[in-house]
C-alpha cells in the first residue's frame, strides 16, 4: 500500500500510482541527461549548454509538479496547489519551436542513437510516450487535470527535437532507418 497526495491509502498497483510512478521515472531519465551533460558537454558552445541545462532544469521542476498533480485526485486538491496548466505546455512549445527552427526537416525516420546524451534523450522520450499511455489509461477511469495529457504529448516531441538539436550541434550524423 501507498498514499496519494490526499493521504488516502491505495494499492501500489493502482493506475494512479502507475501513472505518477512513470512521471518519476521520466524525471530521473531527464536528470540522467543533465548528469551526462555535466560530465561531457557534447561540444556544445557554453551558451548552448547553458540554455539546454536551463530547459532540462525547467522540465524536471514541471515533472515534479506533474507527479503531484497526478498523485492527487481532483476532489482532493487545495487552493494554491501547484498543477500543470496550459501555460506550461505553451512554454514547452515555444522552446520546441526555437530548437526546431535550427534543424533541417526530417525526410525519413532516424534511429534513436548517437552520442550518450542524444541516446539518453531518446530513452527519456520513449519513457515519456509510455507515461502518456499510462496517464490515458488513468483518465479512462478517473478525472485528471485537463493540461496533463497535452503537456506529456508536447514533452515527448520536445525531447525528440532536443535530441536532434544536440546531435546537430555536436556534429553527430543522424542515422537514417535502412528499410
Amino acid at each position: 500500500m501507498t498514499r496519494l497526495g490526499s493521504s488516502q491509502e491505495v494499492s501500489k498497483s493502482c493506475q494512479r500510482v502507475e501513472a505518477y510512478g512513470c512521471v518519476d521515472e521520466l524525471n530521473s531519465a531527464v536528470g540522467f541527461v543533465r548528469a551526462l551533460l555535466n560530465e561531457k558537454p557534447e561540444s556544445l558552445a557554453p551558451l548552448d549548454l547553458q540554455t539546454v541545462m536551463a530547459d532540462l532544469d525547467m522540465l524536471q521542476n514541471r515533472l515534479l509538479t506533474l507527479g503531484g498533480d497526478l498523485a492527487t485526485r481532483l476532489s482532493d486538491r487545495w487552493d494554491g496547489m501547484p498543477l500543470i496548466n496550459a501555460a506550461h505546455t505553451r512554454e514547452l512549445e515555444v522552446r520546441l519551436d526555437q530548437y526546431n527552427s535550427e534543424l533541417p526537416p526530417l525526410e525519413e525516420f532516424i534511429l534513436p542513437t548517437g552520442t550518450a546524451v542524444v541516446s539518453a534523450l531518446h530513452l527519456a522520450r520513449t519513457i515519456c510516450r509510455r507515461t502518456e499511455r499510462e496517464v490515458i489509461r488513468l483518465q479512462e477511469n478517473e478525472d485528471i487535470g485537463p493540461a496533463v495529457i497535452p503537456f506529456l504529448n508536447r514533452l515527448s516531441d520536445f525531447l525528440f527535437v532536443l535530441a536532434r538539436w544536440i546531435s546537430r550541434k555536436s556534429d553527430c550524423i543522424e542515422t537514417a532507418w535502412r528499410r
